[in-house]
């Protein structure tokens, strides 16, 4: 039921495409107001960035935030001299998925894969990575999970460790596969122009 009332929201949102670089770019603007971007690689169709802007208090555009992609670097930063190190060296967590699994990578943690626990919290509708030596913790839900109003199911979380980076995977249950599969089918149906802004809007 869930699923199909998120499914009716994308379908009733005004939907405009754009080709360029290699990508499928596809821009969400629902009844509300809420605007969504996505970008698929033209090549593989996986999902490479997905991120949510909404209106402000004072009606104007809000910022972007990043769903699924790399993270936007707050400053120009780090490789400059003259910038101190240690904010190069945090942990950087980002959400990248695969067509069959959501999937987080959490950069510059070296410690060995025995450190991390992953649980899943089905009360608070959210993962928690934790490690034994205290040195990082992070609770993050699943957004997909949440608009289609799914459980979270322990079973389908896996992680690994390699290269001081945690991969924490989380295996996508068949309504999501399903609706990925048919929004993705839309999506290719949208004509997009390879420059500019576009004018391609589906009921």
């Amino acid at each position: 039921m869930a699923v199909q009332s998120w499914t009716a929201l994308l379908k009733a949102s005004t939907k405009t495409a754009l080709i360029h670089d290699g990508k499928r770019k596809i821009h969400y603007l629902f009844t509300d107001g809420k605007e969504m971007a996505e970008e698929y690689d033209l090549t593989t169709d996986e999902l490479i960035v997905r991120k949510w802007r909404s209106k402000s208090t004072l009606k104007g555009q809000g910022p972007w935030e990043i769903e699924v992609g790399e993270p936007v670097p707050s400053t120009v930063a780090c490789l400059e001299s003259d910038v101190i190190k240690e904010n190069c060296s945090n942990p950087v967590f980002m959400r990248k998925d695969t067509k069959t699994s959501f999937l987080w990578r959490v950069r510059n943690l070296p410690y060995p894969k025995e450190v991390y626990n992953i649980s899943v919290e089905p009360d608070q509708r959210c993962c928690i990575i934790r490690t034994n030596n205290k040195k990082y913790y992070k609770k993050f839900n699943v957004p997909d999970l949440d608009r289609s109003q799914l459980p979270l199911d322990s079973s389908a979380l896996n992680f690994t460790h390699a290269n001081n980076t945690l991969i924490v995977s989380y295996k996508k249950p068949k309504e999501i596969l399903t609706l990925e599969h048919e929004l993705l089918r839309e999506v290719k149906k949208l004509k997009g122009t390879n420059e500019g802004d576009v004018d391609c809007k589906t009921q």
